[in-house]
């Protein structure tokens, strides 16, 4: 466990959990495994011991520990009850509480019996699936946690992002490391770009060949233990083939933000003999893919984004895009080759959007297509992502749709093209000033 002074603080996270301390709702952490929830959980318990809590009103428990890895909820149960103080406010930290079966009763008995505040993690969302939420139905809140932004990973490599003028007599952004070495904001973006948002890298440094072990470790776990075993724990037979798995994962990851159907995936698998058609119009190699790439989801691993028609204001069925959570990962998959930037950029923008409280959604213009509508509570953003906006084909390319929707909310282009502009009310930033802009 890492030590108090260690720990590299979240404070996006942890503000929400204290702002529901001591609330009746169950504090829930969700995210993909190795993304910061169990020091999320530890810097929960340093702020409570800080703010005057006793020790012995806290309990933690991680279920990924071998000690209570034969635990029954009956055991779970009284394990906790025989650590409750009599008058006294109990703080209840439950680590990776899917591995245990019936979990929902003990958390439910625990709401009743004790004067208690309850958090806990899960890196699956089977954690919260129809059943559980119904079960606990208005009694949880939901935290969901991502790897590292870019803001994030600055500070989590002590790096400090400073200003400097440059000889033009204009302010420019520069980061500076403990030693007081400079860098050029791009540098680290770049290294962002390659070495991704996972916070463990920062234990073992920007080095290649180590972070690739790294994340050939949270990979394997994603796979056998949060899909493949937990498919055998609820007893199901849907995804048994890790060959299979592996190919989907390599598939979406390789076409992250384009525009893909669980059918085209299924029609690719079987024509590489990966998946029996039985000559009924691919119907079970699309059931069967639909199992597995749902599966993905529910770990966390890849986010699906809907359709949304701008000019009918619905929702469509067809054609979704998916992201993968972490885009290091996506090197560790696909290897670190001359990859499709654009869409990397797309999938960072993506989850800083989710990062910074947006629903978001893909936005069609008749024909054309809007990288993504962004909205929360009366806010609405349209956003498209480039790489550069120096070709005029490019640039006409993601302008147009922007022009064709007839409303006033705000209409960006991001790209890494320097500096700020304006087209008819269209802003033009430089993607990395936008992501540490707050």
């Amino acid at each position: 466990m890492l030590k108090k002074s260690e720990l590299k603080r979240r404070d996006s996270y942890l503000n929400k959990l204290i702002a529901f301390r001591d609330t009746e709702p169950i504090k829930v952490i969700t995210g993909i495994r190795r993304c910061g929830k169990s020091s999320l959980l530890k810097l929960m318990v340093n702020y409570l011991k800080d703010s005057g809590v006793d020790e012995s009103q806290i309990i933690e428990m991680n279920f990924e520990s071998f000690e209570f890895r034969r635990m029954t909820v009956e055991d779970f149960y009284f394990f906790v009850k025989g650590r409750v103080i009599a008058n006294k406010k109990m703080y209840l930290f439950f680590d990776e509480l899917q591995r245990l079966d019936g979990w929902e009763d003990a958390v439910n008995s625990f709401r009743v019996d004790f004067d208690c505040d309850i958090y806990i993690t899960g890196s699956n969302a089977y954690l919260l699936s129809s059943e559980y939420s119904t079960y606990l139905s208005g009694r949880y809140v939901e935290i969901k946690m991502f790897p590292l932004s870019f803001q994030e990973f600055i500070d989590f490599y002590d790096f400090k992002m400073i200003e400097v003028n440059t000889l033009f007599g204009n302010m420019k952004k520069q980061i500076v490391d403990k030693n007081d070495v400079h860098y050029d904001l791009t540098e680290i973006f770049d290294a962002y770009m390659n070495f991704g948002g996972m916070p463990g890298i920062s234990d073992v440094g920007l080095d290649i060949d180590k972070a690739l072990i790294f994340l050939d470790g949270i990979y394997s776990t994603v796979v056998v233990r949060d899909i493949l075993e937990r498919e055998k724990r609820k007893g199901q037979k849907l995804i048994t083939d890790p060959i299979l798995l592996n190919k989907i994962i390599l598939y979406l990851a390789d076409n992250i933000g384009s525009n893909i159907s669980v059918s085209t995936i299924g029609n690719i698998l079987v024509n590489e003999g990966l998946l029996n058609d039985e000559g009924r119009k691919g119907t079970p190699s699309a059931h069967t893919v639909q199992s597995y790439v749902n599966a993905l989801k529910e770990s966390y691993f890849f986010y699906e984004i809907k359709r949304f028609d701008i000019k009918g204001k619905e929702y469509l069925r067809t054609l979704g895009k998916y992201y993968i959570v972490d885009v290091g990962l996506r090197n560790y998959l696909l290897g670190y080759r001359n990859r499709d930037l654009g869409h990397s950029l797309e999938n960072i923008v993506f989850f800083e959007l989710i990062r910074r409280g947006y629903d978001v959604a893909i936005g069609k213009v008749d024909n054309l297509e809007i990288d993504f509508i962004a909205t929360k509570k009366d806010e609405k953003v349209y956003l498209q992502v480039t790489q550069s906006m120096v070709d005029e084909n490019v640039k006409n390319r993601e302008l147009h749709p922007l022009i064709k929707v007839n409303d006033n909310h705000e209409k960006i282009v991001l790209s890494l093209d320097v500096g700020t502009s304006n087209y008819e009310g269209i802003k033009i930033i430089n993607i990395i000033d936008w992501l540490v802009s707050q």
